[in-house]
Formats: structure tokens, sequence, C-alpha cells
């Protein structure tokens, strides 16, 4: 019997134990930790955070899942790593330590034939002064921030109705962020709901943003084919932006926050601020924590992880130029090159290099978008990282069939730009590569055929057709792995 376990419970960690199992079955064990008791649907915070969602529209409890799907589920967050065992057991096997009410605090060591680190990011908040729900700023990474960020939006609307002209700062929270896209949607969704309240003229909404041009989204920007042109995300972007009145603030790092105010240095190594009423900054995403022990009590934690604390795997590490990267410096099966049985899918894989160019401040300050892998990329990689184990328990090979290098691999997005049965509105775009091959397409770096867009009310429909489809999936109701991830 071969034992599989998976750190983290979200879509890459879900997705991969629940094909694990299914192929697996009963002659395997598949355990899942996870620090949270809920899967959650974190696309659809953002309708969360302007009330069109309740939090429990959008997550649910793992253990009921789990149980029916016969996997070991312990409500615990993983400490460390020993990937040769200790003198006391000699078996490969994490320390978790429990979470849940029940046990709270207690340790635990648990073995492993392989193990699967999709244990997500950390946010960072505390990269940045001030920044976060317990301090200054509000957030829509989860789905208890998005529920929070929703009641400071009503209190702001209560004001707007009494005449008060409120501000709005909405963007990336630190010079190196990553998830533009939440962001992005979010503003837009705040604008549309103020909109169809009828308190447009008591708001000022402005975008802050590391990105160099608007619409990078931390993947260098894209060109897209809409309407038969040929048209940058940038304009793409700035145009909905102008659509719904928003103002934007771009090459800016923000390194501060104070009560209603946000510190930011520029690209061109200005110190500005940004005042607000209401503030929704993304912060940076890192690596949990995890630290790694060899069979003597050594750390190697550097061996298995990045300095961001992500998991290093089969990409190229090196540190070469930026011009000098190339797609096949990205991983395309997630194991790490010196455990061959640890996998990282997912954000918790590192990634060898920036996509958008880097970009520093005279003062030396990096301020580029960090690469995005959420979404659709996380829920392949999940899948093909649980194939290829379930091919080495199951026929022995070392030779990986299954492979998702986001240097070849296409993502869906569906922007969503309000909601609304009628009234609603999004971008649906997909871009192919998401990495861009400028050796194979070297006048865009991507396939136009694939990378296409439009905006409309049937992306909207088709956002919420999505999100009740991987809930579906998620919850494991009827033919869920015949279902797209």
């Amino acid at each position: 019997m071969a034992k599989v376990v998976v750190l983290g419970a979200g879509i890459s960690g879900h997705t991969a134990a629940a094909f694990l199992k299914k192929k697996l079955g009963k002659n395997h064990q598949v355990v899942v930790v996870s620090p949270s008791e809920y899967y959650q649907w974190i696309p659809s915070n953002i309708w969360v955070g302007v009330g069109k969602m309740t939090i429990d529209q959008v997550r649910f409890k793992l253990k009921p899942v789990y149980d029916k799907w016969k996997i070991d589920y312990r409500q615990a967050k993983a400490v460390s790593i020993h990937p040769e065992g200790d003198e006391t057991l000699s078996r490969p096997y994490v320390k978790i330590e429990y979470t849940g009410k029940d046990n709270q605090g207690k340790i635990e060591n648990i073995d492993y034939d392989y193990l699967v680190n999709a244990t997500g990011p950390k946010l960072n908040f505390d990269a940045t002064e001030g920044l976060g729900p317990q301090k200054f700023t509000h957030s829509v990474c989860s789905c208890d921030h998005a529920t929070e960020t929703w009641k400071a939006l009503q209190e702001c609307m209560e004001r707007m109705k009494k005449g008060e002209k409120i501000r709005f700062l909405i963007g990336t929270g630190h010079a190196t962020a990553t998830c533009q896209g939440a962001a992005f949607e979010y503003a837009l969704n705040v604008a549309h709901t103020l909109r169809t309240a009828g308190l447009q003229d008591k708001a000022e909404i402005t975008w802050i943003s590391n990105e160099y041009e608007i619409g990078d989204f931390g993947m260098g920007g894209a060109f897209i084919k809409r309407g038969g042109y040929v048209t940058p995300t940038k304009v793409f972007s700035e145009s909905i932006f102008a659509e719904y009145g928003i103002k934007w603030i771009k090459r800016a790092g923000v390194n501060k926050i104070e009560k209603g105010i946000a510190h930011y240095e520029t690209l061109d190594g200005d110190f500005k601020t940004a005042e607000f009423d209401f503030a929704m900054l993304i912060p940076a995403f890192a690596g949990v924590g995890i630290k790694a022990f060899n069979k003597t009590g050594e750390d190697i934690s550097s061996t298995l992880f990045a300095p961001s604390g992500l998991m290093k795997v089969d990409a190229d590490y090196s540190g070469k130029a930026f011009e000098d990267w190339s797609i096949n410096d990205w991983p395309s099966v997630y194991q790490n090159q010196t455990y061959l049985n640890i996998f990282a899918p997912g954000i918790a894989f590192a990634p060898p290099h920036q996509i958008s160019k880097p970009m520093k401040s005279p003062n030396g300050t990096l301020i580029t978008p960090a690469p995005p892998r959420t979404g659709m990329p996380s829920g392949v990689i999940g899948k093909i990282v649980a194939l290829n184990i379930i091919d080495q328990i199951k026929h022995g090979t070392t030779d990986f069939k299954h492979k998702a290098s986001m240097g070849k691999m296409g993502a869906a997005c569906i922007v969503s730009a309000g909601y609304g049965l009628f009234t609603g509105n999004a971008a649906s775009m997909t871009v192919f590569p998401v990495v861009p091959d400028w050796e194979k397409y070297p006048e865009w770096g991507r396939d136009l055929n694939y990378t296409v867009g439009e905006a409309g009310l049937a992306g909207h429909w088709i956002k919420l057709f999505l999100h009740y489809m991987f809930i579906h999936k998620a919850k494991g109701y009827p033919f869920w792995w015949l279902l797209p991830e």
C-alpha cells in the first residue's frame, strides 16, 4: 500500500487529492492536511466583497467530502518536512500541528511515500507596514476577509447616501505583489455596485498597481484578438477603467500604510502618497514557512525551498538574466529534483523568473508583479501531479507522460466587471501560452488564434455558470471528474 500526503486543500491540493483517491482506490491511502476546515472557491470572493454572494456560497466543509471519498483528513498545518526520516523514524515524514478546536496544538508525525506540497501562499501582509485586515486596509484573498470587506463597503455607502464623498483605493499593496486580476475585478465590481445604487457621483475610485502598464497582470500583458483587431491588454484595461470612471496609478510600489494614507514609491524613484477612506490592496505572497530537515536534524530548507519559501521543482533556478530565459526554464512535472517523491503544484512552487520584465527604481526597489499561478493553471497542475504519482504507484514508471508547463499551457479567465443577471458584465479572455514563447511566436509572444477576449453580459453568465460548475466538481457531485480544471 502506498501512502500519499497532500498538504493543502485549495484548488491545486483538492484537485490532486480527488484524482489520487479516485484512481488509486481503497488499496492505497491518501491523507490531506489543511489548516482550514473549509474549501473555498477563491475566484468568487470578489462577489462576497460586494454583497452579491454569501460566504457559504463560496465555501463548504471539507470533512464530509473527504469522508465520502475515504480520504484521511487532518485539520492541521505542516510545520516541517523530514524527507529522509530521522533517527527514530526511518521513513520520510511531515510534522503537523493540529488547528481544529478539538485537538488544537497537538503535534503529530505523518509518514509518506509521496508528498504533494499544495499549501498555496502565505498572505504576506507584514511585508508592507500597516497593510491588512487587522490594520488599515481590506482584502478579498479569503472569504472571511471578503465578508468583512463587504461590511466596510456598506458603511461607506451609508456615508455616501448622506452626501459624503468617499475615496476608494484598490490594487496591489506591495511592490512585487501578484493577483492583479482579483483586485482588477474587485475595482470594477465596486464601481458597478455604486453605480447601481446611484452613488457613483459620490465616489472617487483609484487603481494603484505595480504593473508597468495597466493590464500587465504579472504575465507581461498580452495582445488579444478582439472584434477582428489585435488589441493590447493595456488598451483593453484602460478603456474599461475609463468607462467605469476609475482613475489609475501605475508603476507604484506601496511600502507603508497609515490610517487613510498609502505611501508608495514610483518606478521613477519618487515617493508619493494616496489618500483613501476605503482601501482593498492585495498583499505580496510568500511560502507558508515550512522548514525541512535531513536525517541528522540539519536544516535543509534551502534545498527544498527558494528564498521566498516556495518549493523548488524541475525548473531552472540558475538566476540567468531576464533577457536569456526561455519557456524551457519553466517546470513541467513540478517534482523536487533532490527528493523525487516530493511535488509542488499551484502557487506552492517557486517560479524560475518573472514573466513581466523586472523593473527597478533608481533607489534599487524592484517594482514588478510576481508571476501568477492561480485558477486554471493551479487546477491543471494539481491534476497532472496526481496522474504522474498514480502512474508511479501503479506501474512503477519514472517517465512522466503527464506534463503542464506554463510555457505550453493556455488559460481561460473570466474577468467580472459587475454582478447582475441582466446588468452584469464580464470580459472573457483566453491566453496561450501563459508564459510567452518568443521563439515560437516572435511577433506577439503568444498564438493570437487562441489569445482572444470579448466583454459583455454573456461573459457574466459564463462566470456565474463556472462558479456553480466548479463548486459541483469540488464537492464530488456526479461525474465531477468529467468537468475541466
